[in-house]
């Protein structure tokens, strides 16, 4: 199978390429025919043309085939003419040389398909090389490019250690300054610090000449603040009780105010249940009013009572007594 695909591969595309060539559909499947018996050796069938071309109808390439193989006999027969040989001699020493040729040819096909398969495998093998090849050259470059990347991260690396190292030198090199400053500084500071003690001693003894006299001072001072903390308190006592007494009092007229608005919340409940009592009771006189009224004009459709009208109006316009009382409750 694989020694036959390749060439079913290159048959195909041939057949593509004859298919632009001849459009015609029975030169088609003739020039196929040649292709597949001369090129390719592989002996062409009615089934195997239709399946390779798809044109025409089935008998189109059985037609086609007939006329390839007929055309093969009679170019594949020679003719001999010859004045002194009979002429059953001639045909059959055409059909001699015609046996001949086609052996020949099938010998040719034959050495062709061998010489086909070897450069097929001289093919393969080479491709396999080829492939191998590039595989080394793929692993090749592969390893170049890192040993290239390790080499940059290298050099990187050494750019970096030797940033490092300038900076550390500088660093060192200010280390050493601040050290030296360092040092001056600490003699300056010890000579200050021997000064500040001599100082400080001298000043230690006149702040304990002083604190003595603020001793004496301050007892002074403490037997008067006892007396005027005893007299505060004299005071304050006098004041507390006075503060109790009015407390008392003031407790004493909360409860006396506190009895007066329960007494008069009490009395303006009773007066807004009268309001309401007196309210109901006018609302039904007035009701009573108008029902009369309206039997009244029933009665006399054609002479309405000015003064009733004019009560009515009054009375409309006139808010309730009950509603008076209301508002000024609330």
């Amino acid at each position: 199978m694989p020694d036959t695909l390749p060439d079913e591969t290159r048959l195909a595309a041939d057949i593509d390429r004859l298919k632009t060539e001849f459009p015609k559909t029975r030169e088609l499947y003739r020039e196929v025919c040649a292709l597949m018996f001369f090129r390719y050796g592989i002996t062409p069938t009615a089934n195997r043309l239709y399946q390779l071309v798809r044109r025409g109808s089935m008998g189109t390439p059985t037609a086609v085939l007939a006329e390839f193989w007929s055309d093969l006999r009679e170019k594949s027969r020679v003719r001999i003419e010859h004045a002194d040989l009979p002429e059953d001699l001639q045909g059959a020493a055409g059909e001699l040389i015609g046996t001949l040729w086609t052996r020949a040819s099938a010998a040719a096909q034959e050495s062709l398909a061998a010489l086909r398969d070897e450069v097929e495998q001289a093919r393969r093998e080479a491709e396999a090389s080829v492939a191998a090849r590039e595989a080394d050259l793929e692993r090749t470059e592969t390893a170049l490019e890192q040993r290239t990347s390790a080499l940059l991260a290298a050099q990187v690396r050494i750019h970096e250690l030797e940033l490092a190292q300038a900076a550390a030198e500088a660093a060192r090199s200010s280390l050493e300054s601040e050290i030296a400053r360092l040092k001056q500084d600490g003699l300056a500071r010890d000579a200050a610090l021997a000064q500040a003690r001599a100082d400080f001693a001298a000043q230690f003894e006149r702040q304990r000449a002083s604190t003595e006299l603020a001793e004496t001072r301050l007892q002074a001072s403490e037997k008067r603040a006892l007396l005027e903390i005893d007299r505060e308190r004299a005071a304050n006592a006098r004041l507390q009780s006075e503060c109790e007494t009015a407390a008392k009092r003031a407790a004493q007229v909360e409860e006396g105010a506190r009895a007066e608005i329960q007494s008069l919340q009490s009395q303006l409940g009773d007066l807004r249940h009268r309001a309401g009592v007196l309210e109901g009771h006018l609302n039904a006189l007035r009701a009573s009013h108008d029902t009369q009224a309206q039997e009244e004009a029933s009665r006399r459709p054609e002479q309405p009572d000015a003064g009733v009208t004019e009560r009515r109006t009054g009375r409309a316009a006139k808010p309730s007594t009950g509603a008076r009382k209301r508002a000024a409750g609330s």
